[in-house]
């Protein structure tokens, strides 16, 4: 049995919404026991990126530029031409991908770990799934930094089983939103 067989999500936490209008992101921290500079690693080399984010990234992401980002798990090849705003590095990143923004901010903690905090621009229709699978994405992150990988758990993979679903549920009372129906 693979190791991702067995994960199931942690409660549901950390996550807010900022509202400007019809306007919503999802903002949702963790504290990583890790590094600034580990979790940057994590967060732009497209090797890392594959163990753990919910696309593959065709450059590192640690500089500002023009990059090529594929949705993992799509029913066909998503790829969307993102320009990486800004690229600071332990500290700050920020790109767009799926047509929203995404501004990553890392700052270390006492302990000598990373607070990581992600702002999320999504459809608020979707911002309940959007915390749950960004959740989801983080734990994995937290076992890959620990040299506990359990393989990547993105898209179709990450709702297929492990309490995904109830994670939703929990994000959905916890931010006060609703999810529309499903046809």
């Amino acid at each position: 049995m693979s190791p991702s067989a067995s994960y199931t999500p942690s409660t549901a936490s950390g996550a807010q919404i900022q509202k400007n209008g019809n306007e919503w992101t999802l903002v949702l921290g963790r504290d990583l026991s890790h590094p600034p500079a580990k979790v940057w690693t994590a967060l732009t080399d497209p090797e890392h990126l594959r163990q753990w984010a919910p696309f593959d990234a065709d450059r590192n992401l640690g500089t500002v530029g023009a990059a090529k980002l594929t949705t993992v798990g799509a029913p066909k090849p998503r790829i969307t031409e993102t320009e990486v705003k800004r690229a600071d590095p332990s500290k700050a990143l920020e790109f767009n991908w799926g047509g929203g923004d995404l501004r990553w901010e890392l700052a270390p903690t006492d302990s000598g770990g990373t607070k990581l905090t992600l702002w999320a621009n999504i459809n608020r229709k979707y911002i309940a799934m959007g915390a749950a699978g960004w959740h989801v994405c983080f734990e994995v992150l937290e076992r890959l930094l620990a040299d506990q990988p359990i393989g990547r758990l993105a898209g179709p993979a990450a709702m297929a089983g492990g309490g995904w679903e109830q994670l939703h549920a929990d994000y959905q009372k916890l931010l006060g939103v609703e999810t529309p129906g499903w046809s």
